[in-house]
């Protein structure tokens, strides 16, 4: 008997900016949650909750985001 494909959330990727110079290419957030009015925001509020958990995990003081934009937009 054939298998029904999974189904596949889509993600966004985002090049995020911090402070202090550095740069993450190709986070992932989930589609879903971008577009309409807010447009790509609620993208900062998951990236900023993944750097917390990240940090947790290191016992390293989170960064501050200074700015992120879509993967592969100039």
């Amino acid at each position: 008997m054939a298998r029904k494909p999974a189904s596949r959330s889509e993600f966004v990727l985002f090049d995020v900016i911090y402070e202090d110079g550095s740069q993450r290419s190709n986070r992932r957030v989930p589609g879903e949650l971008l577009g309409g009015l807010d447009a790509d925001a609620p993208a900062r509020a998951v990236i900023e909750a993944q750097d917390r958990e990240i940090a947790e995990k290191s016992g390293m003081p989170p960064l501050r985001i200074k700015s992120l934009k879509r993967s592969g937009k100039k």
